[in-house]
């Protein structure tokens, strides 16, 4: 065990703890099974004196035999959609989501002390993820009741009523990435639920222990089997749930390689649906017009906000030759500049949580050199056990590793240009299209640029870094980057379908419809009209 460092404040010391707890069938369970050391590359001393990784504590490494129990209670909860939650009137379900994020809320300081010591991430963005990962949560909620006043009419077309709503798809198996275990599976996960579906949900490798504090508000705010949450390894765990087919809906925020190996283990693909964000290698084009001091604060956030472990990050900045030295010397000195602390000294460079991402970012490092790039600020490639202080390497070219493959840390490729066609026919040579950030302040040259640009992304970010919020703002991609668009609005249409009742417009048709809307007989046929 270690001993935590005197110098860490107290109330961001941690002990270390089992979660050996899970949900299943609206009950709170209890693992009896092996479990998994947690730790933190967080370094402290341990308890004989040696300075290392923090044990954070353990964590169930459930098994196939749990993977089924789970997917049992799903179908059992959704029963075809003969069940409680997907017959379930929408301000009762409304009511459940609050009746959670009440409990949510009064766990935030254990969440976010989690969030710093699990992933690395510092104390404000960790604070931010949290109150976001609410505010999506009050979000939706209005947005889903704005959804169901849409439906809360009749049209007749053609001599045909049509009562038209959104109701669920079935079950849903969520997977969080380990960069945002929060926010991103809550944008998942909220949606789903709330919409009808029944869920399972395995939290990521990194960023687990956290959702623990949870587990009681998720057993106890919805009915059984609604929520089912388990730990473990993917192949222990989701393979199984894939293969027996009954999952309707894969939502997962993480690797195209992990997506694509749980859809082919499910025996139904064709009616399978995705809900998919992946990765993506977002560059910055910088014209010759930008504005220097922008562009430069702007392509630091982007690059470096939580070590460039963001699927928005920029992870490649076009230059133009104009502008290249202006700007790479003031750049450069900008993440020179910059300061490797704790989590909770909220420095924009925080410690890596995966232990090996120090080695694979100096391969990408050593690649680039060997092919003719330059480390071009002097703190680049500085190495520490648990970091990597960021390296500018220009100039790359198309033959080195890190202008392929989506780095996810702190190492940043810079490529010059004169004709803009360079940056535009790279991106539509690559396998990903989230979005871009163009930097300049001519709108003659700006306007042109940007029509092509949104044929090759989904957002263009004027003089700005790439961002995935405001959360109502749509979040997709094309190519390799994503299936379905989230957003606030987006994701509650991404978990349902139109569903509709059809009457032919008679007096026979018209007498039942009035008896079922006056007597509130049905759920599902209401006017009812919710504030």
């Amino acid at each position: 065990m270690n001993k935590i460092n005197v110098d860490i404040p107290e109330q961001y010391k941690v002990t270390p703890f089992t979660l050996n707890q899970y949900v299943c069938d609206g009950e709170l369970k209890t693992w009896y099974g092996p479990t998994t050391e947690v730790f933190s590359t967080i370094e402290t001393i341990n308890d004989e004196g040696v300075k290392g990784p923090t044990l954070l504590g353990h964590v169930s490494a459930m098994d196939q035999q749990s993977a089924l129990e789970a997917i049992a209670s799903s179908v059992k909860a959704y029963d075809r959609g003969k069940g409680e939650w997907p017959r379930m009137r929408v301000k009762d379900r409304i009511k459940c989501m609050e009746d959670f994020t009440a409990k949510m809320v009064s766990k935030r300081d254990e969440i976010v002390k989690l969030l710093m010591w699990e992933i690395g991430k510092n104390l404000a963005d960790s604070q931010k993820e949290f109150d976001r990962t609410v505010e999506y949560i009050y979000d939706t909620i209005e947005a889903y009741k704005e959804v169901d006043r849409e439906g809360a009419k009749f049209t007749n077309v053609g001599g045909v009523r049509a009562h038209i709503r959104r109701g669920p798809l079935g079950i849903v198996l969520c997977l969080g990435p380990y960069n945002y275990p929060l926010n991103e599976t809550f944008s998942l996960l909220i949606p789903a639920i709330i919409m009808g579906n029944t869920t399972i949900f395995k939290p990521a490798k990194l960023g687990v222990l956290l959702i623990g504090p949870l587990l009681e508000a998720f057993a106890t705010s919805f009915p059984k089997g609604v929520v089912n949450v388990l730990f473990g390894r993917g192949r222990e765990v989701a393979s199984p749930i894939m293969k027996s087919g009954h999952i309707d809906v894969l939502a997962l925020i993480g690797h195209s390689s992990s997506a694509i190996a749980l859809q082919d283990l499910h025996p139904n693909k064709n009616r399978l649906r995705l809900v998919l964000g992946l990765e993506a290698k977002n560059p910055g084009i910088i014209l010759p017009s930008a504005d220097l001091n922008n562009a430069v604060s702007e392509c630091i956030a982007g690059t470096l906000s939580f070590n460039g472990q963001r699927c928005t990050a920029l992870k490649i900045l076009y230059v133009h030759k104009k502008i290249r030295d202006q700007f790479l010397a003031a750049f450069t000195e900008a993440v020179d500049g910059l300061q490797l602390g704790m989590p909770w000294d909220n420095t924009l460079l925080t410690p890596l949580p995966e232990p090996h991402k120090p080695n694979y970012i100096q391969s990408l490092i050593d690649d680039a050199l060997e092919k003719g790039a330059k480390i071009i600020n002097k703190r680049g490639g500085e190495p520490s056990s648990n970091f990597i202080f960021p390296a500018v390497l220009y100039p790359v070219t198309k033959e080195m590793k890190i202008y392929h493959e989506e780095q996810f840390g702190p190492v940043i490729p810079v490529r010059d240009f004169e004709d803009i066609h360079l940056p535009l026919d790279d991106m539509a040579e690559s396998n990903y299209g989230q979005q871009v950030s163009v930097f300049g302040t001519n709108s003659e040259e700006l306007a042109p640029l940007i029509d092509i640009l949104v044929n090759l992304v989904c957002r263009v970010n004027l003089n700005s870094a790439c961002q995935r919020g405001p959360d109502v703002y749509p979040f997709t991609g094309r190519k390799d980057s994503a299936v379905s668009t989230l957003s606030v609005h987006d994701a509650l249409r991404a978990f349902s379908i139109r569903t509709f009742l059809a009457a032919k417009d008679n007096p026979l048709n018209k007498g039942i419809i009035n008896d079922m809307l006056r007597e509130r007989q049905s759920n599902f046929v209401t006017t009812d009209y919710i504030l």
